[in-house]
């Protein structure tokens, strides 16, 4: 088969969990449709580290990293397998390529990984890991990380990236999620679907400077960052598609993004 593609998802709010709508059921589409992988890397914006660290449990925990939400979302788990060979490997492959990585023994899987993989893949039996984001380098650094990291990664295991393709809570207001999203939201999407689409990976690295409102968008940078891991990934050449382009609460994009992989020769 070919290599499957990278993914970079938006999570949203940890609401989504219980009520995912037409974010849920574009997750749910692709996992069918792919075929299964061997493992999952995921790369969620929450969990940040100075070097990059991957999990290295054979049963990860379900991490519950949000508070104050509804009660329900606290008793959910996304039971499956953790992939410590895997990790170690990866581990390897990074630390040859200059990065002085490590494998986490403890930690488990944070609503960024499990949020979306629940509905992606339901049944929680694939093997996963994580591999932490740095929300103190900059998205040139997070693409390299993902360039080093596409030799070792291997055909048949899936590098799915979530964050947020906005991601600004100062904005959030309850009550106003059916009010006009604010042009920023839109302006900032459709500038990233223009210059990925087209290859513009100066421009995309460059986001903070070029895109319209980006800091806006963006107060932080740490829920775009995984976005930059996928597209290293996949390398600079790969067809880009965007498989979701919705807003949830006024002012959270939820796009996707896939990077269709070349097969190794």
């Amino acid at each position: 088969m070919s290599a499957l593609p990278t993914f970079f998802v938006s999570h949203g709010s940890p609401m989504l969990s219980l009520d995912a709508g037409a974010t849920g059921a574009a997750w749910a589409e692709i996992g069918a449709a792919l075929p299964a992988p061997r493992a999952i890397v995921a790369v969620s914006a929450h969990w940040s580290q100075a070097a990059p660290a991957l999990t290295g449990t054979a049963q990860p925990e379900t991490i519950h990293d949000f508070y104050g939400f509804d009660g329900a979302l606290y008793e959910l788990h996304y039971p499956a397998p953790g992939a410590p060979e895997l990790a170690r490997e990866l581990a390897d492959g990074l630390a040859r390529a200059g990065y002085a990585a490590r494998v986490d023994e403890r930690r488990g899987l944070d609503h960024g990984a499990w949020v979306p993989l629940r509905f992606m893949y339901p049944s929680a039996k694939l093997p996963v890991l994580q591999l932490s984001i740095n929300a103190r380098a900059d998205a040139a650094w997070h693409y390299q990380l993902g360039a080093a990291l596409a030799p070792v990664l291997g055909e048949d295991v899936l590098l799915l990236a979530s964050g947020g393709l906005t991601h600004n809570l100062y904005d959030f207001r309850p009550g106003t999620a059916r009010l006009p999203v604010p042009d920023y939201v839109t302006d900032f999407q459709a500038w990233m679907f223009d210059r990925l689409t087209a290859r513009d990976i100066d421009a995309v690295l460059d986001y903070r400077k070029r895109a319209p409102q980006a800091l806006r968008a963006h107060p932080t940078d740490e829920h775009l960052l995984p976005l930059f891991v996928a597209l290293g990934a996949a390398g600079p050449d790969a067809p880009v598609r965007r498989d979701l382009d919705i807003v949830t609460e006024r002012m959270l994009a939820m796009d996707i993004y896939r990077f269709e992989r070349a097969r190794a020769a």
